[in-house]
């Protein structure tokens, strides 16, 4: 099966820096944020942050969106980081960080890319996720706090 390329938000100097070290997008996720830095002129928070968008956009069936999500709001960096975390939890913060509920989706794709942690090389998508939640949330619903507004009404 053929490596997912990752949207990432490039600069020109960064995407010279891999052109001219014949890096390819795909293969970003395959370097420490050490090595990614230095090859790219960029300094080690951005190299941590690409890699870890490439990274977590290397799953099956999550793209920029959700791996956005996963890194810049929620703050996880690489896979040893949200193995142990739980995406009926995940999705909870979101939506107290953004002040709207998420649509479901959010939900099986953060449980998606919590069990890819857990199962490395897992070809499961986000949507194999669905039943589970279905099920969790009817036996358990949402908080009372969740937000009463939806994502599109934003």
């Amino acid at each position: 099966m053929k490596e997912k390329t990752p949207v990432l938000q490039l600069k020109e100097e960064e995407k010279k820096s891999l052109r001219r070290n014949r890096i390819k997008l795909a293969d970003i996720k395959n370097y420490s944020p050490d090595e990614l830095a230095g090859l790219l002129g960029a300094n080690i928070s951005r190299a941590r942050l690409l890699r870890a968008l490439a990274l977590f956009q290397s799953i099956p069936s999550i793209g920029p969106s959700i791996a956005k999500n996963v890194v810049v709001d929620l703050g996880y960096y690489d896979f040893q980081a949200i193995r142990e975390q739980k995406g009926e939890e995940l999705v909870i913060e979101l939506e107290k960080k953004y002040g709207v509920w998420m649509d479901p989706c959010v939900e099986d794709a953060l449980r998606c890319v919590v069990y890819h942690a857990q199962h490395l090389g897992s070809d499961k998508k986000w949507w194999d996720f669905t039943e589970e939640r279905k099920r969790y949330r009817s036996t358990y619903g949402y908080p009372k706090d969740r937000p009463s507004k939806a994502w599109n009404e934003c």
